[in-house]
C-alpha cells in the first residue's frame, strides 16, 4: 500500500514543501475568507471601516500636519499626498503585525490538526492585501478629482509598473519579516512590546507624512537603507508627479523584499514544528 500522506517529525532548513500548499489552497481560500470577515462581525458598520480608517486618518493629517505644522507636500494635493502614503504603510503594517502573532493566536489550532503552517500568515496577508485595494479603490476616487481639475497629471506607464510593484514588495516585506520575527515572539512574549515600539517609529522613518524631498541629503542617504522609502517615492512619482527615487534603489527594495522573505519562511518552517510545545 502507498501512503499518500507521510508526516515526518524532522524538519529541514531549505525545504518548501510548496505542493503540499497548493493541495491545501481549498483551506487557504476559506482561511482568507474568514479574515476579511470575521474582522468585521458585530459592527455597525461592517466592511466600510476599510474605508473610513484612512478617510480619518487622512482628515487628521491634513489638520495637523498641512494647516497646523505646515508640513510641505510640494505641489501635491495633501489629501492625495497622505492618502498614498497611508494605504501602503498599512499594508505593510498590517501584513507584519498579522504573520508576527501567527503562533501565539493559534496555538491551540496547531496543537490538535496538522496542516502547512505558512497558511495562516499567507491568508492573513492575503486578506489585507484584499484591503489594501479597496482602499486604493477610495485612492483613485480621489485621483481622478483631481485629474479631472488638472491637479495631477496620469503617467499610465509609470502607474501600471508601480501598482503591482508595490503592493508585492510591501507586502512581501512584512510577510517576511513578521515570519522571522514571530518564531522569537513565540518564544519571548516580552518582545511584543518592543515590536510595537519599532513598528510606530519606522513609521516616522518613512516618508508617510512628508516628502523625502524635504530631508537633508545627508539624511535621505541614511533613509534610503529603509526598503519602504523607494516604495511610497515610487508611487507617488507614479501617480502624483513628485517622488525621489532611482532604478538601483527600486531593485534594492527588491533585493531586500526576497531576502527578508526567503529568510523568514526559512525559518519559518524549521522551527515551526518545534515551538508549538513552547507555545
Amino acid at each position: 500500500m502507498r501512503w499518500q500522506w507521510e508526516i515526518k517529525p524532522e524538519s529541514h532548513w531549505f525545504e518548501w514543501n510548496w505542493k503540499e500548499i497548493w493541495e491545501y489552497r481549498h483551506l487557504l481560500l476559506r482561511l482568507i475568507r474568514r479574515d476579511f470577515l470575521t474582522q468585521y462581525q458585530q459592527t455597525l458598520l461592517g466592511p466600510v471601516w476599510v474605508v473610513i480608517q484612512p478617510l480619518v486618518t487622512v482628515l487628521l493629517y491634513v489638520l495637523i500636519f498641512d494647516r497646523v505644522v505646515r508640513i510641505s507636500t510640494n505641489d501635491t494635493p495633501p489629501t492625495l499626498f497622505y492618502l498614498s502614503g497611508i494605504i501602503i504603510w498599512n499594508l505593510f503594517a498590517e501584513s507584519f503585525s498579522g504573520s508576527v502573532y501567527t503562533f501565539s493566536a493559534n496555538a491551540t489550532l496547531f496543537s490538535k490538526v496538522y496542516f502547512p503552517r505558512l497558511i495562516i500568515p499567507f491568508s492573513v496577508t492575503a486578506s489585507h492585501i484584499i484591503r489594501f485595494f479597496i482602499q486604493f479603490a477610495l485612492f483613485l476616487i480621489f485621483y481622478i478629482y483631481y485629474l479631472y481639475t488638472g491637479t495631477v497629471s496620469f503617467n499610465p506607464l509609470y502607474c501600471f509598473i508601480a501598482l503591482p510593484l508595490v503592493f508585492i514588495v510591501t507586502s512581501g516585506l512584512g510577510l517576511g519579516l513578521g515570519l522571522a520575527l514571530s518564531v522569537f515572539l513565540a518564544k519571548y512574549r516580552d518582545l511584543t512590546n518592543l515590536i510595537q515600539l519599532t513598528i510606530r517609529l519606522l513609521m516616522f522613518a518613512t516618508p508617510v507624512i512628508y516628502p523625502l524631498s524635504i530631508v537633508p541629503e545627508n539624511i535621505q542617504h541614511i533613509m534610503i537603507f529603509n526598503p519602504l522609502v523607494p516604495m511610497i517615492e515610487f508611487f507617488r512619482l507614479a501617480f502624483l508627479g513628485e517622488g525621489l527615487v532611482s532604478g538601483i534603489q527600486l531593485a534594492y527594495s527588491g533585493a531586500c523584499m526576497l531576502l527578508v522573505f526567503l529568510f523568514g519562511t526559512v525559518l519559518f518552517n524549521k522551527m515551526g514544528a518545534k515551538l508549538i510545545d513552547v507555545v
